[in-house]
Parts: C-alpha cells; sequence; structure tokens
C-alpha cells in the first residue's frame, strides 16, 4: 500500500468513526423515552387514541395537524410542518415559539430528554 492510499484509508476510517459518534449521540434511548413520554405527555396524549391531545402514534413523520379525528388549533393545521425529529425537538422547546397560537403549552426543557421522547415516539405505529 502507497503512503498516500495508507492515509486516505487512516482518514476515512477516523471519519466514519466520527460520524458514527455523532449519529449515536444525536439518537436517544426508547426506553428512557417512554419514561420521559409517562411523566410529561401522558396526562393529555394518549397513544392508540385522542385525548386532551391527539393521538402521537406515527406522529414521526406526519404532517402537523393532520390526525382528522382531532380538533387542531387553526395556527396548527396552517403551519405546514412535518413532525420530522429536528421539527419535534424544536416544538418539545418550545411549541408556542415554533407554531404560536397552538394550544400546547408544555414543554421540555432538557435536550437529551427531548432526544429519548423522539427515539420513543418514532417506534410508534
Amino acid at each position: 500500500m502507497r503512503r498516500s492510499e495508507f492515509w486516505l484509508a487512516a482518514l476515512t476510517a477516523a471519519a466514519a468513526m466520527l460520524c458514527a459518534g455523532a449519529a449515536s449521540a444525536q439518537t436517544g434511548d426508547a426506553a428512557k423515552g417512554a419514561d420521559v413520554y409517562d411523566d410529561r405527555c401522558s396526562g393529555c396524549h394518549v397513544i392508540g387514541a385522542a385525548g386532551q391531545g391527539p393521538n402521537l402514534a406515527g406522529v414521526v413523520g406526519r404532517k402537523a395537524g393532520a390526525v382528522a379525528s382531532f380538533p387542531y388549533t387553526a395556527a396548527l393545521k396552517g403551519a405546514g410542518l412535518t413532525w420530522t425529529p429536528a421539527n419535534l425537538d424544536r416544538w418539545l422547546a418550545g411549541p408556542q415559539k415554533v407554531v404560536p397560537g397552538t394550544a400546547m403549552v408544555a414543554v421540555v426543557p432538557d435536550a437529551a430528554e427531548r432526544r429519548e421522547l423522539i427515539a420513543y415516539l418514532a417506534g410508534l405505529k
């Protein structure tokens, strides 16, 4: 192996390890997320049915305000959001900042708890 090929292989391996570490740092623990859900969300949201808040099963990837059986605010219906992990993270940090006029006022201020909660929600179908 030539010297330049060696360094290219070494740099490629280092970049792969860094990317894997960054991805795992951004992925939450779904089991811990279930606890966050129980503590912070279950008072309003029911999995598999509407409660005071909409059903959260299948929320990741769904358009905001799209569950036909739930009476969303006009603000959320017209927000044009899709619940990607990034949008859910922003939303959970401050729903009124993301969509002024929404009915949701609860926040999850801790970034690690938000990651865990989003990991849990992503597993709900």
